[in-house]
């Protein structure tokens, strides 16, 4: 079978899509993955796939980009035939499941990773993207066989607005996290909290960054990490934004990396203080794998990976008072860390491990 991944961004397809992609093509089926440019194509090929450069802006809300990205995908897809289309993100989802139904073919699974800034936004302008996104939603899902979501809220609120039937929808535990490669490890001896994240507003950096300033008052030997990259996207911050915390010590900040197991390592305590409109965040699976507990908000999809008091602390979105409460109690009481952390593992092992869920998402794809 030739199967066509569609993605928003050729990382995504070697970090969150790598080990499923693999597992397609050790079952003897061809893969084409599909990306924007050519960034990170030795690490894309690698996964053993034909890659088809089809560009477009995942910001961008230009009518006439997203007409012209359709019609290449489509272009793309009646020269190489594919038997099944699997796509993710807001604009790959919308537009390759509409240009392979209308090039006649029979499998196509779209899958909902979050519903991104749009959805979470309550002003005028993202109200009326929100209004149009609908419509090309129920468009673009109608001929689908199954939708795919990645957390309850997400999957209940496109039921609810019809976009979807209800038996048309299922859920996966995530995009998983490879066991193999993130493991179980000890916890430091010293108070060490990390964020991982793009460098942009909703993922929560400056409640973070205004966390650790509180916490460093009373507990100055506390360390805060923060690890990602700077991103051009709506949301996006300058360096200049967060260069005031760095300086007065409230945070380190290593800048982006390709390998953020060592930064777990160091860790005590993970935390993504986001209210972006998350799947489930990869990152918080990782952290799990290796035994940390979490800090993260009361929100989709985070909420589906952390249960509060068990494995970590789920806060309200946008309270840096909120999260710097709960980073102190785990500074007082290590023997909540402790608890805390197996806790995490223990989840971790029973529904993310990502031969569990990818094996789930080749049934519902009934891909043999």
């Amino acid at each position: 079978m030739k199967i066509m991944v569609i993605s928003p961004k050729n990382k995504t397809l070697y970090n969150f899509r790598g080990d499923l992609i693999k597992k397609m093509i050790s079952k003897g089926h061809e893969v084409i993955a599909i990306g924007p440019n050519k960034d990170h194509i030795e690490d894309v090929l690698a996964l053993g796939v034909k890659f088809i450069e089809v560009p477009f802006n995942k910001d961008n809300i230009s009518a006439l980009g997203d007409i012209k990205y359709y019609k290449e995908l489509k272009k793309v897809m009646k020269e190489e035939k594919p038997d099944l289309v699997f796509s993710y993100t807001i604009k790959p989802v919308i537009y390759s499941s509409m240009a392979a139904h209308s090039v006649g073919v029979k499998k196509i699974y779209p899958m909902i990773t979050g519903l991104g800034r749009v959805y979470a936004s309550t002003g005028m302008k993202a109200r009326a993207v929100r209004l149009i996104t609908g419509l090309l939603y129920k468009r673009a899902l109608k001929p689908t066989n199954t939708v795919i979501f990645q957390n309850t809220d997400d999957l209940k609120r496109l039921v609810n607005l019809k976009y979807i039937a209800k038996e048309k929808a299922v859920r996966v535990n995530g995009s998983g996290v490879n066991m193999e490669k993130f493991k179980n490890n000890e916890l430091p001896e010293n108070h060490v909290f990390l964020m991982i994240a793009r460098i942009i507003k909703e993922k929560g950096i400056f409640e973070f960054a205004n966390a650790a300033r509180i916490v460093k008052k009373k507990y100055p030997n506390a360390r805060f990490i923060l690890v990602g990259g700077f991103d051009n996207s709506l949301g996006a911050i300058a360096p200049e934004d967060i260069n005031p915390y760095i300086e007065d010590g409230s945070i380190e900040f290593p800048g982006e990396t390709k390998d953020v197991i060592p930064y777990l390592k160091e860790s005590s305590v993970f935390v993504l203080p986001t209210y972006y409109r998350e799947g489930l965040p990869r990152t918080i699976l990782e952290a799990m794998a290796m035994a940390r507990p979490v800090i993260t908000t009361d929100w989709p999809g985070c909420r589906d990976a952390v249960i509060n008091e068990k494995n970590g602390f789920l806060i309200q979105p946008k309270d840096s008072v909120n999260l710097a409460e709960k980073m102190k109690i785990l500074i007082e009481y290590p023997i909540k860390v402790k608890e805390m952390s197996n806790e995490s593992l223990r989840i971790c092992k029973e529904f993310y491990e990502v031969n569990k869920v990818n094996n789930h998402m080749l049934d519902i794809m009934d891909i043999k």
